[in-house]
Formats: structure tokens, sequence, C-alpha cells
């Protein structure tokens, strides 16, 4: 198992490091390329998140993406420094009340093109997997 750790500075343009910090994954261990783009916009979301809601933007606290990949599976697991959350609080974006809402589609756009999505230490750390076999 190989495992790959980047620390991110909690502010906006932090996430322009993720699509370079994914391609390097993806070459230098011969990751499946057809998963990239679920990968990437799954991680952009969560790093999203992780900056914006768990640690408000705060440009001195850190956002630290841990990768771990076999030749089944990648998963990765993204910390902050916040207080965390409760994911089932989370409205679902595709009521008819909240269709129109700008924003607040992250958890549901990672729990769908994830293959196993967990939250733990109170919602601070997410974890997502990717099958690759």
């Amino acid at each position: 198992m190989v495992k790959k750790t980047i620390k991110l500075s909690s502010s906006p343009t932090s996430i322009t490091v993720l699509e370079e910090y994914l391609q390097d994954l993806l070459l230098e261990n011969q990751l499946c390329a057809s998963k990239f783009p679920d990968i990437l916009i799954s991680l952009t979301e969560a790093v999203n998140n992780a900056i914006i809601h768990g640690n408000k933007s705060d440009a001195s606290k850190e956002v630290q993406v841990n990768c771990k990949h076999s030749k089944t599976g990648i998963s990765f697991s993204i910390i902050d420094q916040g207080n965390g959350f409760d994911p089932q609080t989370i409205p679902d974006p595709t009521s008819p009340e909240k269709i129109e809402c700008c924003g607040g589609r992250g958890v549901f756009i990672i729990n769908a093109l994830a293959d196993k999505v967990a939250y733990k230490n109170n919602g601070s750390t997410v974890e997502i997997y990717f099958n690759l076999a």
C-alpha cells in the first residue's frame, strides 16, 4: 500500500493544488484514469468543505489530505481543524425547497461519486474510497 499526504492552508486558492496532486498520483502509481474525474470532483468538494465550513476560511489552519491506495482501491482522508458536523443534518439538495439553492451540494456529490464515504472525529474527518478493481 502506497501513502501520500499533503497539507493545505485554509485559503480558497489551495484548491488549485489538488489536480496536480492527483495527476502525480495517477502517473506515479498507474492508477485507473477513468476514475480521475470522480476522484477530483469528490476531493475538491471535501477540501472546499473543510476549508470553508470546517476551518472557517482561517488561513492559519490547515487541511490535511492523506491518500492510501492499493491495486483494488484508493482512499482519501480529509482532515480539518474545525469542530466537525453531523452529516445527517445536511438537507437534501434535491428536495423541492432546496433544488434552486446555490450551494449545499458538496456532501451529496461526494456520496454520489465515491464508492464509500465515512465521517469520523465528529465530522472533522471525511474518508472517501474508490474501488479500482
